[in-house]
């Protein structure tokens, strides 16, 4: 028989190095990989390997902050906590809006990416039922959902290596200087804009910290499995989407809608393609089912708070799980998957990101010499960096972007009222 716990129950810590590597690594190879590289393309260009180290870089310093300040309050929420315990409430509350509502969208970019490469023509129907499936998967509790991850993480790592040796058998990365050399400078909104958009398929770098509360040894356990996930993924992604870009070369690159398969194509490996596309909608589900735990912690955290409703924060069964948060958020980006599109679900949701951790990096400012704190350029660069690439993003989702912020202030602000009078 069910059981049932009080909203202020913690959940159990349950994640060692290893599952908090792949919940990190599996969310940052999902439809990042197999689609960002052409559309920075055309704002880098030849650069796009500049834009890779600069998104890279940012999500380092950010990465930093976030596993001081995760081992220094190691519960779910995020920059939520870390927000609201070191600048005070409203940065608390914003962090965690910003975190929430780019997510949701991030979470309808790769069930419509999934859903494109699975069944095209059906995506909408398609990405609604992958909705479905991922939280039944994150209901089962956050164990067995990793497990899940860890199988489809080796399943796109063993394509993605495929990728590769196409990209060797090709014969083009022995001819570097076919690539046109680096061409014109693209401008530095051309550059910056690239690596925020390529600053999306980095987010997951920082999963685990979402996940604190369960994860056993969190002052170990978080900086560890950020610096091993983080690492890792930098270099996949400078190998492939260097590979890329001298493979195809810039104008096929920036016309391509599906850039690893046409690398798999040029190496003449036309029987390849297929596997490419399952390993693309693998690395979106993978994605998919640790974005839909990161938001619904993150959301429990801030209803505990009552910054929410708080029947948000309840959770139930023996594994733990917020059930109202995740059913209000399955709900949510179904509607999404429905009415938007994919490139603005990436750029509306790249921007929320680098707002979320602008705030962690201001957090990490504030820890003091006795804590964890890592070295003043860490934050410093990060927070820095973070604003740069927000406002370099495109113009709408910038506007979006910041209406949203507002929204949400203004939504502090009648709760923080209300409950001043309530208390007089």
């Amino acid at each position: 028989m069910l059981t049932t716990s009080s909203p202020q129950a913690g959940p159990a810590r349950v994640l060692g190095t290893v599952d908090a590597v792949a919940i990190g690594a599996g969310a940052m190879l999902g439809a990042g990989v197999f689609s960002v590289f052409a559309p920075a393309a055309r704002g880098a260009g030849a650069w796009l390997p500049v834009a890779v180290l600069i998104a890279g870089l940012v999500a380092y310093c950010n990465a930093m902050s976030s596993a001081r300040l995760a081992a220094r309050h190691p519960e779910s929420g995020g920059a939520y906590i870390y927000g609201r315990e070191r600048l005070g409430d409203l940065w608390g509350f914003l962090a965690g809006w910003s975190f929430v509502v780019g997510k949701l969208a991030s979470c309808a970019a790769m069930a419509l990416t999934f859903a494109a490469y699975v069944l095209p023509g059906w995506e909408r129907p398609v990405a609604a039922a992958a909705v479905v499936l991922t939280t039944a998967l994150g209901h089962r509790g956050v164990r067995r959902s990793t497990l899940v991850v860890k199988v489809l993480l080796s399943v796109v790592l063993a394509v993605l290596a495929g990728v590769v040796v196409a990209m060797l058998m090709s014969g083009r990365l022995a001819a570097v200087a076919e690539v046109d050399g680096l061409g014109p400078w693209p401008g530095s909104f051309g550059v910056l804009g690239a690596a925020g958009m390529i600053f999306f398929a980095f987010a997951g770098y920082a999963r685990v910290a979402t996940l604190g509360g369960e994860v056993r040894d969190p002052a170990t356990t978080i900086p560890r499995a950020v610096t091993l996930s983080l690492g890792g993924v930098l270099l996949i992604y400078l190998v492939v989407g260097t590979g890329t870009l001298i493979v195809l070369g810039r104008e096929r690159l920036i016309n391509s809608s599906a850039p690893l398969a046409d690398v798999v194509r040029v190496a003449g490996l036309e029987w390849a393609v297929p596997a490419v596309a399952v390993g693309a909608a693998v690395a979106c589900l993978s994605a998919l089912i640790t974005l839909l735990m990161g938001v619904t912690r993150t959301t429990a955290a801030m209803a505990a708070d009552g910054h929410l409703p708080r029947v948000l924060a309840t959770r139930r069964g023996r594994h733990g799980v917020p059930v109202y948060a995740e059913a209000l958020i399955a709900a949510i980006v179904v509607g999404l998957v429905l009415f938007t599109d994919l490139t603005g679900a990436i750029s509306f949701s790249a921007f929320g990101v680098l707002v979320y951790y602008a705030i962690t990096n201001a957090s990490a400012l504030r820890l003091g010499p006795d804590e964890p704190r890592p070295p003043l350029p860490v934050p410093l660069g990060g927070l820095v960096g973070c604003v740069v690439l927000a406002c370099s993003l495109p113009l709408n989702a910038v506007a979006a972007g910041a209406a949203v912020l507002a929204a949400g202030a203004a939504l502090w602000w009648v709760r923080d009222r209300l409950g001043a009078r309530a208390a007089g």
